[in-house]
């Protein structure tokens, strides 16, 4: 049965912990959406953290193990199981902005086009996850199978009161990092021979390019209701609610197409 409002539909995907139905039904609730039959919006408070299958174990970061560099078998699982991990946080961070966020930082109504927009997101970081799941599974091997880190939610957390910082954080610093770090693995898998892994990895940062900009023009709209320059203020957002540093070397190409200009975070980015 589907949820009768979108707000319900993301407090369902944020409280249901199996990975593979948080996936499927975040597919099946964004295709309701674009379809006519989810049409209104709601209220509902998200949980603080969405729910989480009994495995993987989660870590802190500096306790996880190091990965090799994708030439084994073993490590090509390691990775694409960092990658699924990452990509069903991906699922949540766009359900819960969806959820949580409901006005503009001046109090306009969000308009339906956000709505739209980060159903999107939610519905393609859904099919990242199953393609990576899928590819796991091909190689021997499942989501669950090995420790993965809990800072991923930490970004959430440090910007869900402000939807601007939010904006700043998640799709303009974490996932642009995404679009810095693929290339290199696409690199690795393909000197691996792993062709099925590299196709995957190119649809995801496809996808990514569109998800950064999406927040790129979102975070330009909310500095236009607040009479800030987006630039600067984005700068200070980052400073402010980030608490780790733009590590270099950018993917300036893919950043340029989603609308991130190198005089935004090149002043930002670790020495």
């Amino acid at each position: 049965m589907l949820p009768p409002t979108l707000s319900a539909a993301a407090v369902t995907i944020l409280t249901t912990a199996d990975a593979r139905e948080k996936a499927r039904l975040s597919r099946a609730f964004a295709a309701a959406w674009r379809d006519g039959t989810i049409t209104d919006l709601g209220r509902a408070n998200p949980p603080a953290r969405p729910a989480r299958p009994a495995k993987p174990e989660l870590c802190h970061p500096k306790d996880m193990p190091k990965r090799g560099k994708g030439q084994s078998v073993a490590n090509r699982i390691a990775l694409l199981h960092a990658i699924a991990h990452i990509e069903l946080n991906a699922i949540d961070l766009a359900w819960d902005i969806l959820a949580r966020f409901h006005t503009l930082p001046d109090g306009t109504p969000l308009p339906i086009s956000f709505h739209t927009d980060w159903l999107r997101v939610a519905d393609e970081e859904a099919l990242h996850f199953t393609l990576v799941a899928d590819r796991l599974a091909s190689l021997g091997a499942a989501y669950g199978d090995l420790p993965a880190h809990d800072g991923l939610w930490q970004a959430s957390e440090a910007t869900a009161h402000d939807l601007a910082a939010r904006l700043a954080v998640v799709p303009m610093v974490l996932e642009a990092r995404g679009l810095d770090v693929t290339p290199g693995i696409i690199d690795s898998l393909t000197r691996a021979g792993d062709a099925e892994s590299v196709a995957v990895l190119h649809i995801i940062l496809r996808d990514e390019v569109g998800h950064v900009a999406t927040g790129r023009r979102w975070f330009q709209v909310a500095a236009q209701t607040m009479g800030q320059e987006a630039g600067p203020w984005w700068q200070h957002l980052v400073r402010t609610h980030f608490k780790g540093e733009l590590k270099r070397p950018f993917n300036g190409l893919s950043r340029d197409l989603a609308g991130l200009p190198s005089d935004w975070y090149e002043p930002l980015a670790a020495n």
